[in-house]
C-alpha cells in the first residue's frame, strides 16, 4: 500500500511528517520548571552555602544530561527503541532522553496513524483490510531503524512480528514495564490514547482491563526479547517509595541510562575480546 509523501528528511525512500522532526512534537507530558526559573527560585529561598546542593536537587535535568553526555560518545548515535504498552511514563521518557542525547524524537504510532490519512483513517483500515495497516507499520519501522540518533517509541505492533523485532536490533531495544492498573487508569481519565490497532471500545474500568490484558499478554514474548527491561515497580521498590506514582519521569530516564550505559560498555569489552592478538 501507498504511503503518503511528505518533506524529505534525505534519509528514507518516503518522507516523514514535519512535525516528528521536532524532539517535542507530541509531548504531553507534565510540564516541568526551567533551569532559570528554578535557579532563581532556589537563590530566592536559600543560604548562599546551600545553593549549590539545592540546585542540583531542585533540577534533575542536570544530572539526566551530565550522564547523556557522559555516555554520548560510546553510544556514536545508536538509536533507542522504547516498547511496552502505551503509557505516560513512556512517552515522557522518550522526549527527554531524546533532548538530553540530543536525538531525534519519534512515536512510530503517531507515524503510520499520519501516513494513512489520521486516525478515524487507521482504524477504518485496521478493521476493513488489517494486514494493510500492518505493512504500513512495519514499513515505518524499516525507514526509521535506517536512521541514527533517535528515540522512538514504538507500538505494540513492533514486538508482534519477527520481522518487526528483527528491526529493534538495528538500535538498543528497552521495554518500559508499566503496571497495567496504571495503564488503565491513564486511559480511563483521557491522559493516554491506545494506537489505531489496539483501540478500545469498552467504556468501563473493568473492560479496558481486561482488553489490556490481552494485549499484554499478545505482546509479552516480544518485550522479553528487549535489550533491557525497566520496571516501575521494581524501580519504586529500590528507590524504597512506599507508592508507585512516587516514582518520576526522571527517577526513570536515570535507570534507563544506567541500562544503555551498561549495554554501550558490554557491547565494547565483545568488540575488544574479539580483536586479533
Amino acid at each position: 500500500m501507498s504511503i503518503i509523501q511528505y518533506q524529505s528528511c534525505g534519509c528514507c525512500r518516503y518522507s516523514l511528517p514535519p512535525q516528528f522532526f521536532h524532539p517535542f512534537a507530541g509531548f504531553s507530558g507534565r510540564a516541568f520548571p526551567t533551569p532559570n526559573s528554578t535557579a532563581r527560585a532556589v537563590l530566592e529561598n536559600s543560604t548562599p552555602d546551600s545553593v549549590v546542593d539545592k540546585v542540583v536537587e531542585a533540577d534533575p535535568f542536570s544530572a539526566i544530561k551530565k550522564r547523556a553526555s557522559e555516555i554520548s560518545s560510546d553510544l556514536k548515535g545508536t538509536s533507542i527503541f522504547l516498547v511496552g504498552m502505551n503509557n505516560s511514563y513512556k512517552s515522557s521518557l522518550g522526549v527527554i532522553l531524546a533532548d538530553a542525547l540530543r536525538y531525534y524524537f519519534f512515536d512510530s504510532d503517531s507515524l503510520v496513524e499520519e501516513a494513512v490519512g489520521g486516525k478515524g483513517a487507521a482504524v477504518s483500515l485496521v478493521e476493513s483490510e488489517e494486514e494493510g495497516y500492518l505493512a504500513s507499520e512495519t514499513e515505518v519501522l524499516k525507514q526509521l531503524s535506517s536512521m541514527g540518533r533517535l528515540i522512538v517509541c514504538a507500538g505494540n505492533g513492533a514486538v508482534k512480528s519477527s520481522s518487526n523485532l528483527a528491526l529493534l536490533r538495528h538500535g538498543i531495544s528497552i521495554w518500559i514495564d508499566v503496571p497495567l492498573d496504571l495503564v488503565a487508569r491513564e486511559i480511563m481519565e483521557d491522559r493516554i490514547q491506545l494506537s489505531a490497532s489496539d483501540t478500545t471500545i469498552c467504556k468501563s474500568s473493568d473492560e479496558i482491563l481486561d482488553q489490556l490484558t490481552t494485549l499484554y499478554d499478545s505482546g509479552q514474548s516480544g518485550y522479553s526479547t528487549a535489550d533491557a527491561t525497566i520496571s516501575l515497580q521494581k524501580l519504586a521498590s529500590e528507590l524504597g517509595y512506599d507508592e508507585l506514582n512516587e516514582v518520576t519521569v526522571e527517577d526513570m530516564c536515570m535507570e534507563v541510562l544506567k541500562e544503555i550505559e551498561r549495554l554501550v560498555r558490554v557491547k565494547k569489552m565483545m568488540e575488544e575480546a574479539a580483536r586479533p592478538f
